[in-house]
Formats: structure tokens, C-alpha cells, sequence
């Protein structure tokens, strides 16, 4: 990497279940994107104290020097407006330099340029969120695997093992694609192993892993994996219908994440849901970039508004 000393940058972060994307770009849009992409779980404890230091360690190494005007984080696990704040919070005790922390659903609206749309995430895990003009944050989903994220990669495998279940219990035997699939990723020893195999994991990563096997049996015919994805984009419209009923005001609702960006089923089980549970009143959209680009977006918005209140302290 070479030095940026003495220019100008802003950062956008975002935190993922399985991984955080940090990108540095000059503050004048005039240079190249510098990124870092790392585990998440090699630097976050959940402890909003302790990761905020860490991150601000991984933010200057990505700077190396140069002034960072501002940065924006989306953030998976920053569930409501409580959690959102406390963890700005425990950056503002650190660091004098402009911040914003959000949930990361948040970040898929502002991907493309949009404010007071709903955000839906579908990866590892799946949540919807929408930040009304004339109030807080909503949010649905996003309980876990064990519970809820339909739509996700961990969620998609859990139906999956389910489906597979099911399929046995009404007299089905091996050879259907969805049952070989989840029997040799998960290593399922005998059929009576099949839930104590997927209890044994310990984390919605380690589950989703195996989430591409579901896709790929779907395409090999299996009506199982069908099911299971259909209504796994079921699941993400109706939690954005659910913020549409409660009051979100919003045209648009922009689905982002590793699952849905890259599983063309996904997406159409989506979108088609959307459109028939809100009547067309709500339009869906999917963004298949990197949802880093909102929260460098959300860092951008900062040093303008700073910049706004300025020029007119100066015009006053």
C-alpha cells in the first residue's frame, strides 16, 4: 500500500455476522478506494467498548496517516436505536472525528443513494429496518437462526435440514437432491442424526457455510430446496411489509446481503412477495454491490453536513 499522508479520507464499515469490509476513499471523491476486508470474528467481542477501540485501530491502519474526516458504520447486531447509540457512544468517547452507527440493513438504501427506504439484509443472518423521516428506527426480524432470520444463509440451511425432516417422515427415502445435499455437507451419519447434527453448531457462520448446497440442489431439480427458498424470500417481503404496516412511509424496499446478491431464486421469491403482500405500494429493489458503499456514503453525508452548517455559520 502506498502512504496517504496528508489526504483527506473518509471511512465506511461494514459490519458483517462473518465479516467486516472497511474501505478508506480521499473526502474529495478525487482518488482509488483502499479496502480491508477481515473476520469478524478476529477483532469483535461484543463488548461495545472494547470493539469500538478495536475498530478504530483497524481504521487507522487502513489510513495509514492521512486525516480521516468522518466515518459511517453499518453494524449487524445493532438491533434497535438503544444498541445503535451505545455503540456510537463508546466511539465518541475515542475519537473527535465525525461518526454515524447504524444497523447494516440500513446501509442497502443508502447503497443507492436512498433515505427513508426500507433496508432488508439476507446474509448469515436477516433483519428489516427503516428509518422514518418523522421517527426512530424500525426494525423486524433478526432474532437468530434458532428462531427467525428466515431468508438468511443460516435460516435456509435450518428449513433445509427441516424440509429434509419432513420428507422423511412422510415415507421419503435418499436420492432426492435436497437430501444428499444437506446428508454430505453436514456429514448426517445415519437419518435418526440429522437434528442432533445441526444442534451441534455453534454459530449462524458455521450453519450458513453450508447455505449454497440448498441453491444447488434447487437446480438440480430437487422441489424440496424450492420450497425452502421460496419461502425463504417469502419470509424477507413480509418482514418489509411488516415495517410498511407499522408506519415506515416507504416506497421502496432495497434487499442486499451475500445470500440474495448472489442467488438469483432469492431474489425473484423476493421480489414477487413484496410486490403481491403490498400490492405493488411498495417496490422492491436489490443491490448486488458491496453494502460498504453505504456506509461510505453515511461518512460522506457527515462531512457535507458539516461542511452545510459551515458555510452557514459563515454567511451568517
Amino acid at each position: 500500500m502506498t502512504s496517504t499522508e496528508g489526504t483527506a479520507m473518509i471511512v465506511g464499515i461494514d459490519i458483517g455476522g462473518t465479516k467486516t469490509h472497511l474501505r478508506a476513499m480521499p473526502a474529495a471523491g478525487d482518488g482509488p478506494a483502499r479496502d480491508l476486508v477481515v473476520r469478524s470474528a478476529d477483532w469483535r467481542v461484543r463488548d461495545w467498548e472494547r470493539d469500538a477501540a478495536r475498530l478504530l485501530d483497524l481504521t487507522a491502519g487502513l489510513a495509514e496517516g492521512a486525516r480521516v474526516e468522518a466515518i459511517g458504520i453499518g453494524a449487524h447486531g445493532c438491533d434497535d436505536e438503544a444498541e445503535c447509540e451505545a455503540f456510537q457512544a463508546a466511539f465518541t468517547a475515542r475519537t473527535r472525528t465525525p461518526l454515524a452507527v447504524v444497523n447494516d440493513a440500513e446501509l442497502m438504501p443508502l447503497s443507492l443513494g436512498l433515505s427513508g427506504q426500507i433496508g432488508v439484509v439476507a446474509g448469515t443472518g436477516a433483519i428489516a429496518t427503516c428509518r422514518p423521516r418523522s421517527g426512530g428506527l424500525l426494525v423486524a426480524g433478526g432474532w437468530g437462526w434458532i428462531i427467525s432470520d428466515e431468508g438468511s444463509a443460516a435460516s435456509l440451511v435450518r428449513e433445509a435440514v427441516r424440509a429434509v425432516a419432513h420428507h422423511f417422515d412422510a415415507g421419503g427415502g435418499r436420492g432426492e437432491p435436497l437430501v444428499e445435499a444437506i446428508f454430505e455437507a453436514l456429514e448426517v451419519p445415519a437419518v435418526p442424526r440429522l437434528g442432533s447434527v445441526l444442534a451441534g453448531y455453534r454459530s449462524a457462520s458455521e450453519v450458513g457455510r453450508h447455505a449454497a448446497v440448498v441453491f444447488d440442489a434447487a437446480d438440480r431439480g430437487s422441489d424440496l430446496a424450492a420450497q425452502v427458498i421460496l419461502r425463504g424470500g417469502q419470509a424477507l417481503a413480509g418482514m418489509a411489509a411488516l415495517l410498511d404496516r407499522r408506519g415506515a412511509g416507504a416506497s421502496h424496499a432495497v434487499a442486499g446481503g451475500s445470500v440474495i446478491a448472489a442467488q438469483p431464486r432469492l431474489r425473484q421469491a423476493f421480489a414477487d412477495g413484496l410486490t403481491e403482500i403490498t400490492a405493488g405500494r411498495v417496490a422492491p429493489l436489490i443491490f448486488t454491490g458491496q453494502p460498504v458503499e453505504g456506509a461510505c456514503r453515511l461518512a460522506a453525508s457527515l462531512v457535507e453536513g458539516r461542511n452545510s452548517a459551515r458555510s452557514g455559520l459563515l454567511s451568517a
